[in-house]
């Protein structure tokens, strides 16, 4: 054979070995009875398997986990570590509670190379008392009913009575993604996070959810969830309806009746931005009403907003939340700016919310921006807000405006109408120090005046 035909015939038996395929990885479709034991096996072969897979649940079957996964005990179902569709057809996913002597245990972990996609499913009665995500320092506790350091998309689900429980930190009651999510059209109700412990300044974040990584949250319903702290421990209980540290989005989505209950120390908002956390946190649509942050002695910082970091509200109904602090520190009813928050907030109307401390401070019944933060607001409608203060100090029903310690913090209002609050001063705005300027904005008809003290706000009388 001559040289120049040797390239020839390798080509040739490169091009055979070649063409022989190897086997496809195709979707697969496993029918689960209603059986936890076919549940978890039918998670382990879809694990072990190539290519994604599906699970369909019996239909409205309820699977109750009576003990932890063998191999991972803090999870109730083996870890998911593929593509994996769990078809709920309405069932529900639930740790047996009501059991003698179940362990404490959360329903679903996705691990890092998992890729869940949830639909049609109730998670249940899950208990977290680890974080697999955040292993270093132990006794953290993360996402009573999902933990997700994968890949996760939740569609058409309930997730109802989940806790996530701790003596250092706890977050994410319901559910935790540090890695990447979306939640659509989902109720999440009645989960709890809470900080047991006995040490000064633990935490107990995102009662329904909290995201440590990009997160977004869709024609949804967050309500009736809990953030509690120990008491006197000058603890945080924040974000009952969701904590973000990373980018978010919310649309469309109604979280109301949450509550942060923080005695001696700091109950913050039912939607918290992070201490500062990098991306933004954007809400546009939707409803954030009658959620409430109650401090007895303690402080109060925001009933139904509380930005610490970059975010962009636009067209939202911030109503009936309530900051509550007797004998302590109560602010921002409606929306509170922290000291490193930069918020822009845009055609949504700010209406009826409260601010109560008797015997204490209470100030900023619709917006609060004390501390040196940056809130941009345009074509508001800041309605209808109080606060009171029996005994102590009531300012600023419709705004509270304060430079923080630089002096520097801004509010920058442009065509917004500010009418009928109340406070026991400054009604409409009330502004103690730092920059604050109107552009065709309506100040009117506040009780006892539209804004004080007399001359701090030019463009703004009576």
């Amino acid at each position: 054979m001559s040289r120049r035909h040797v390239p020839a015939v390798l080509g040739l038996v490169a091009g055979a070995l070649v063409a022989v395929p190897a086997p496809a990885a195709h979707a697969a479709t496993v029918q689960v009875r209603c059986s936890v034991a076919d549940l978890v096996a039918a998670i382990n072969a879809a694990n072990n398997s190539p290519g994604p897979d599906t699970l369909r649940l019996a239909r409205k079957c309820t699977y109750k986990l009576t003990s932890p996964d063998s191999v991972n005990p803090g999870n109730g179902l083996p870890v998911i570590t593929s593509e994996i569709t769990i078809d709920g057809r309405g069932a529900t996913i639930r740790r047996d509670d009501r059991a003698n002597n179940v362990p404490k245990f959360r329903i679903l972990f996705v691990g890092p190379t998992g890729n869940l996609t949830l639909t049609h499913t109730t998670i249940r009665g899950g208990f977290a008392t680890d974080c697999p995500a955040f292993a270093d320092p132990p006794g953290l506790a993360c996402g009573g009913g999902v933990s997700n350091t994968g890949t996760m998309k939740v569609t058409r689900s309930k997730f109802i009575g989940n806790t996530a429980k701790s003596q250092v930190f706890a977050q994410g009651g319901a559910i935790d993604s540090p890695g990447t999510g979306s939640v659509s059209e989902t109720e999440v109700t009645g989960n709890h996070v809470i900080y047991s412990g006995s040490d000064i300044g633990g935490g107990a974040a995102g009662a329904a959810i909290a995201n440590d990584g990009p997160l977004t949250v869709i024609r949804s319903r967050l309500t009736g969830n809990t953030a509690t702290v120990t008491e006197d421990t000058q603890s945080i209980a924040f974000g009952a309806g969701i904590i973000s540290f990373a980018e978010t989005t919310l649309e469309d989505t109604v979280i109301s009746k949450n509550r942060s209950f923080a005695p001696g120390g700091f109950a913050r908002a039912a939607v918290s931005n992070g201490i500062p956390a990098p991306g933004r946190l954007t809400v546009t649509g939707g409803a954030i009403k009658d959620n409430t942050s109650d401090a007895p002695h303690g402080v109060a910082q925001g009933g139904g907003i509380a930005n610490n970091a970059l975010m962009t509200v636009s067209n939202v109904k911030i109503s009936g939340n309530r900051a509550v602090a007797e004998g302590g520190t109560a602010r921002g009813g409606g929306v509170r700016v922290g000291p490193f928050g930069t918020l822009d907030l845009t055609d949504s109307h700010v209406t009826g919310n409260t601010v109560t401390a008797p015997s204490g401070t209470a100030r900023g019944g619709g917006l609060d921006n004390p501390d040196g933060g940056t809130l941009t607001a345009r074509r508001n409608k800041v309605l209808g807000n109080t606060v009171t203060a029996t005994g102590g100090t009531a300012q600023g029903g419709g705004l509270y405006h304060a430079g923080g310690t630089t002096g520097l913090g801004t509010t920058t209002l442009e065509e917004n109408t500010i009418t009928r609050n109340r406070a026991g001063d400054g009604g409409g705005i009330f502004k103690a120090s730092g920059i604050l300027t109107l552009n065709g904005d309506v100040i009117r008809n506040n009780q006892p005046n539209n804004c004080s003290p007399a001359g701090a706000v030019p463009g703004c009388t009576g």
